[in-house]
């Protein structure tokens, strides 16, 4: 494992913060594009990093994953604020609006892919550091886009998700929000019948690492 102040550490978690901000910003500008402006209006449209440092999941999370050795480190940023009564069509705005995060994250993957793919795993002189950089960015937007996928609340999946359930039914999943933080904890450090949050993740990401063809 890397330490955390080496060279690949450092730069592994300036690549988190900054996907996690760009991923904050999105949901921002696209509720922004569907009526909310609250986000731009709290200065939340910005590459500043400190609007949008969280404690937990911008270091703590990240921090457990890195110790546990896991082999995939994500965490995010301050969800940037949304108030749906300022969306046009609320809870498909607010579907599109979630979806916007992981959708950048995942943009980031293919441009990073086809640049090192173009590179061609040069791994020499100045060229072997940006084919490592374009690595770095692969594996950590993939990661951040699998797990803000997945349909727990309150991650973005469960806003996307709730698109297709009744509406009663919908708020109740997504008042689960409240306990949800401390529930995806739990089933990422801790197996439940040797089953954990974390193994589900990892096949994800390796399915798709394979259907990008790099490995």
């Amino acid at each position: 494992m890397d330490s955390l102040f080496s060279p690949i550490g450092i730069a592994t978690i300036g690549i988190l913060v900054y996907s996690a901000i760009l991923h904050e910003i999105a949901h921002g500008y696209v509720a922004g594009k569907l009526g909310d402006p609250t986000a731009r209006l709290l200065g939340r449209l910005t590459l500043d990093p400190r609007p949008h440092i969280d404690p937990f999941l911008s270091l703590i999370l990240p921090l457990l994953l890195f110790l546990s050795n896991t082999g995939i480190i994500f965490g995010g940023a301050k969800p940037v604020p949304v108030d749906s009564f300022n969306l046009k069509d609320g809870r498909k705005d607010i579907a599109l609006v979630s979806l916007a995060g992981p959708a950048t994250n995942i943009a980031l993957v293919i441009v990073a892919t086809i640049l090192f793919k173009l590179l061609n795993g040069n791994y020499q002189g100045n060229l072997g550091i940006l084919v490592i950089f374009l690595g770095l960015i692969i594996k950590v937007n993939l990661s951040l886009a699998i797990f803000n996928l997945l349909p727990i609340p309150p991650l973005d999946g469960s806003k996307i998700f709730a698109l297709i359930l009744p509406e009663k039914i919908a708020d109740s999943y997504l008042s689960l929000s409240s306990i949800g933080t401390l529930l995806l904890l739990v089933f990422l450090m801790f197996p439940i019948g040797g089953f954990s949050l974390m193994s589900l993740v990892s096949v994800v990401y390796t399915f798709c690492l394979h259907m990008l063809g790099l490995v």
